[in-house]
């Protein structure tokens, strides 16, 4: 499906992979193989090629991009005459980078990917990586309240902890917590955080980032997500490429971290091949494709940088949003 607008309309400059690729000028390689395989996320494959093509182009931009934002900020702090506050550290204002996108499209190994980048630029700043998925509402609170097929809406998560979240880091506050999410008993582990101690930047990963909801009528200020953002990618593919990587990565997990009976999904560990599968695309069709589409998708054009992928996780389109 093609979804993009006339390029004369468009609020972004599209580059072909090659054309971004050349953006990477003389930045290095600061990545050994074994460490990209180590970035890869599940049934996504990173290749050296696709590091040096598509992400340190992008590696590049940010750092141009934050060195931007950190004069802006001392500039502010000058016209506020908070000075004595900058000189003594407290007035550290973080970087933070969203990254949003479907199920199963790969949000994951680009924020890994990026914070390794990034962690390793000539000023080594401090990198940190938080998912949204830390901020769901537990699941007895979502049973309670018949949200559980709804999990991963907007609905799902406790907003106001992951606003008071990011308001807490932009003020420099330390250390801040997230709470702890575990994927493989699939709920918000009850007293286990992780602690974010000011970093230089924060990337913030998770499907419905970039979501604002409509403004209210006596034009009260209400703060979204993504106010927080100084920079936002938007990881874009076809929807039945997505379903399809959906359902691969369903199968992988059947064969290996469903067959503990710990986890909260071994029951599809003792369905059949043709079962699982079946399985799969209804819990995509039935919950996932929704998500995606009424909450996901819409917000795609928000992004300051939407990368479009191919059927092999390849990078194939980049989309800068114009300034």
């Amino acid at each position: 499906m093609d979804r993009r607008l006339d390029p004369g309309l468009s609020p972004y400059r599209t580059f072909s992979r090659a054309e971004w690729a050349a953006l990477r000028r003389d930045t290095p390689m600061t990545l050994r193989p074994d460490e990209i395989t180590r970035l890869e996320g599940l049934g996504v494959h990173l290749s050296m090629q696709e590091v040096e093509e598509i992400y340190l182009p992008l590696s590049r931009l940010l750092s141009l991009y934050v060195a931007a934002t950190q004069k802006l900020f001392r500039a502010m702090s000058h016209f506020l005459d908070q000075r004595d506050s900058e000189a003594n550290g407290e007035g550290k204002m973080p970087y933070i980078i969203g990254v949003a996108g479907s199920v199963a499209v790969g949000k994951s190994t680009t924020a890994r990917v990026l914070q390794a980048l990034l962690a390793r630029w000539p000023n080594t700043p401090k990198v940190d990586l938080v998912t949204t998925d830390g901020f769901l509402l537990p699941n007895a609170i979502l049973e309670r309240e018949g949200l559980m097929d709804k999990k991963g809406f907007p609905e799902s998560y406790d907003l106001p902890l992951l606003l008071r979240f990011l308001t807490d880091i932009k003020a420099g506050r330390r250390p801040v917590r997230a709470p702890l999410y575990s994927h493989f008993f699939y709920d918000v582990m009850p007293d286990q955080f992780v602690e974010i101690d000011r970093p230089d930047i924060l990337i913030v990963e998770g499907l419905n980032v970039l979501q604002t909801t409509r403004p209210p009528k006596d034009g009260k200020a209400i703060p979204f997500v993504s106010d927080f953002f100084d920079f936002s990618v938007y990881i874009d593919g076809d929807e039945d490429v997505i379903e399809r990587w959906y359902v691969e990565r369903f199968m992988r997990l059947r064969a290996t971290a469903f067959k503990d009976p710990l986890s909260y999904f071994h029951r599809y560990s003792q369905l059949t091949e043709e079962q699982a599968r079946a399985t799969a695309l209804s819990i995509w069709r039935g919950i996932n494709l929704p998500n995606l589409m009424d909450n996901v998708l819409p917000t795609r054009q928000r992004a300051d940088l939407i990368l479009r992928k191919t059927g092999e996780h390849e990078v194939a389109e980049v989309s800068l949003r114009r300034l």
